[in-house]
């Protein structure tokens, strides 16, 4: 064969082959897989506030104690009313059934005759088992009133207890350090006779008992003195 044949054939092969090369390139990346879409980033997050959680924590607590407090105040003078109402219903039937016209009073005072060593946190009175009267401030503020009347009222003729609870907190110093912040309860109950066409004035007396070797939770007492005036005929 000469010389321009077998150029002729080589180049028919090396077209031949090319073809082939491209139908198996073609062939490849119609069989690859798609690449997978990448997976879209994930927003960072602050990471939670301990602090910030403890603060609201804290304040809906103490709201939640100032709701308490403050419903605890309404009750007690819905009581202090229908004791009152009681009382009046009590008296107007004795004065339809036994003919009396004028009944009785009481009258109830509160006096703080502690010492610095002591503070009030609260008190209340109960007339026959029924509230008349409820305060309370951890602060101290009832030690700023030395005598105050905490409630007067019409009462049947007849016997009557009335009983004081108080709260009292400890105001140490020195070597009586050690009762610092400390609280406990005082609690008396005294029977007085309210007489017809008479006010009882019962003055309820938070004092100290004197003398040495009373410890601390000792030395507060209750004292009460009664005083009886004529009311007024009319």
């Amino acid at each position: 064969m000469n010389r321009p044949l077998r150029l002729a054939a080589l180049a028919g092969v090396l077209l031949f082959g090319s073809r082939v090369a491209m139908a198996q390139d073609a062939e490849v990346a119609e069989e690859a897989p798609e690449a997978a879409p990448e997976a879209p980033a994930e927003s960072a997050s602050a990471p939670p506030d301990p602090i910030g959680e403890a603060l609201t924590t804290s304040d809906a607590s103490s709201e939640y104690n100032r709701e308490l407090l403050s419903l605890e105040e309404d009750v007690n003078k819905l009581k202090e009313q229908v004791f009152r109402s009681k009382a009046t219903l009590q008296l107007l039937k004795e004065i339809v059934i036994q003919g009396r016209s004028t009944g009785s009073r009481a009258g109830v005072w509160h006096v703080n005759r502690l010492g610095p060593a002591y503070t009030l946190r609260s008190v209340s009175f109960y007339l026959d088992g029924q509230s008349i009267h409820t305060k309370s401030d951890p602060s101290g503020g009832l030690d700023a009133a030395a005598e105050v009347k905490v409630w007067e009222g019409a009462v049947p003729p007849g016997n009557h207890n009335l009983t004081v609870s108080a709260v009292l907190q400890g105001n140490g110093f020195g070597v009586f350090s050690y009762v610092e912040n400390y609280t406990f309860n005082v609690k008396s109950s005294y029977a007085f006779v309210a007489e017809d066409n008479h006010l009882a004035s019962v003055r309820v007396v938070l004092d100290e008992r004197r003398g040495v070797g009373r410890s601390f939770v000792e030395r507060p007492q209750v004292v009460y003195e009664v005083q009886t005036t004529r009311l007024a005929e009319e």
